[in-house]
């Protein structure tokens, strides 16, 4: 037997369907209060009807957002399939519609753009494909529909190897000078809180962040491996408690540190997801149909597609190669790719609209424009600067400029290095273009 036909057999043996039971509830009770949240602190409003401009993705810069209206009623769908989710009910419509119009949402505006939100995303579109609604659900109940108690475990890999990826390349991502040689930027953050209790005096000292700098790039390229170790995975999740609760404490990272909490269950054991499940069904009276002993085949089809999505997980992070600079510095190739936390990055950006005409030369004063957020992520990130300097111009040009030409200084400071210029401040940003293949040449370097 080949390694190809033992890896075949391991992923298709049939194990319970109690892990991803669970994990739908779990997860779907996640979506459901992190969208209550977000209409609770008027982030709808805030995000996506206040702006005067919006800051796309490369290739998607036709997504726009919609009325006011009709965003809020988007975020009411999403609360309500959340709801559906959790239940089991129309499970494969609530998940995508959840998918969808969530996806659709973070597309609006990059400004906005959180590892978590990405993450979420994509577990959402790997649910898709998993049959988490197949025990325990009023799909079941209600629906008359027959109840398969085991699955191959091909579907819980999926979840498994999604994070399993998302720890490690992490990891990865700290094996960097200033994260392991300078400490940088815990050195910075951490003394914020000398305030606490009892550690607010260690939190002022280099040895407590280089202590926070190592633990945290070991346990990110280590924790995944222990997890799928089933000797080790009960130790290994007070570990991922103790790390994302000590996150959450010290560091305003929204729900990111409680998405890991719950979505790492999917490591517990097999036996111990049936005794939850066993106890969910006692308190719920739920009893399952005499004929609900199935096993649900995996279709060669699903290997396929998820080989395919596997290997550019694999690809995306180490993207940024493709460019020249220091990755920090040009956030070529930053985004979408587990880098959390690994940098302190702020600067101020200046732009000026010249008439081709007249030769005048004017400063445009930027919170006429953007808001308080896309302001602070435009000053630092290249590709939102030129698509800034393309809005300018076209707003200038119906103001009656002709021709207009925009031009920016920006100084950003990044990991406490002191304030440097960042681009170039001759040429005209609104000719640039974002690209995934082409180099900002017009980004100063670090160095």
């Amino acid at each position: 037997m080949t390694a190809i036909d033992k890896l075949l057999k391991y992923i298709k043996q049939p194990v319970s369907i109690a892990p991803l039971v669970i994990f739908r509830i779990t997860f779907g009770a996640l979506l459901f209060i992190s969208t209550l949240r977000f209409l609770l602190k008027g982030w709808v409003h805030q995000f996506y009807v206040l702006p005067k401009m919006y800051f796309p993705y490369y290739g998607f810069e036709w997504v726009k957002p919609l009325s006011e209206n009709t965003m809020y009623l988007l975020f009411f769908i999403l609360l309500f399939c959340a709801l559906l989710v959790i239940t089991g009910l129309f499970y494969r419509v609530a998940i995508a519609l959840f998918f969808l119009i969530f996806t659709y949402v973070e597309l609006i505006d990059k400004t906005n753009y959180l590892n978590h939100y990405y993450f979420v995303s994509i577990v959402c579109f790997i649910l898709l494909f998993i049959p988490a609604h197949l025990s325990f659900s009023l799909d079941i109940k209600w629906r008359k529909k027959m109840e398969i108690e085991k699955i191959s475990r091909f579907y819980i890999l999926l979840i498994q190897g999604q994070l399993f990826l998302v720890y490690f390349f992490a990891g990865i991502a700290k094996i960097n000078y200033d994260w392991l040689i300078n400490a940088q930027p815990l050195k910075m953050w951490l003394p914020a809180f000398s305030h606490f209790y009892i550690i607010g005096n260690y939190l002022e000292q280099d040895w407590v962040a280089y202590l926070f700098c190592w633990f945290g790039c070991i346990y990110d390229l280590s924790i995944g491996f222990f997890l799928f170790n089933k000797k080790t995975v009960g130790i290994a999740y007070v570990f991922v408690l103790i790390f994302h609760l000590a996150t959450a404490l010290f560091f305003n990272i929204g729900m990111f540190p409680y998405v890991m909490i719950v979505i790492t269950v999917i490591f517990f054991k097999e036996e111990t997801h049936i005794l939850i499940l066993q106890k969910l069904k006692t308190v719920f009276r739920y009893s399952m149909p005499r004929n609900s002993t199935n096993t649900l085949d995996l279709k060669p089809l699903l290997i396929a597609i998820f080989s395919v999505y596997f290997i550019m997980q694999l690809i995306m992070p180490f993207r940024y190669l493709l460019y020249d600079g220091k990755l920090f510095w040009t956030e070529q190739g930053y985004r979408f790719s587990w880098r959390v936390m690994l940098m302190e990055k702020a600067g101020t950006a200046f732009f000026y609209v010249k008439d081709s005409k007249t030769n005048k030369e004017i400063e445009v004063d930027n919170k006429k424009y953007l808001t308080y957020m896309q302001e602070k992520q435009m000053s630092t990130q290249p590709d939102m600067m030129v698509d800034y300097a393309k809005f300018l111009k076209k707003e200038f040009s119906e103001k009656g400029f002709l021709n207009p030409t925009v031009r920016a200084q920006s100084f950003v400071t990044l990991n406490g290095s002191g304030s440097k210029e960042f681009i170039n401040d001759t040429i005209d940003l609104s000719l640039e273009s974002n690209s995934f293949l082409k180099n900002k040449t017009w980004i100063k370097d670090f160095n």
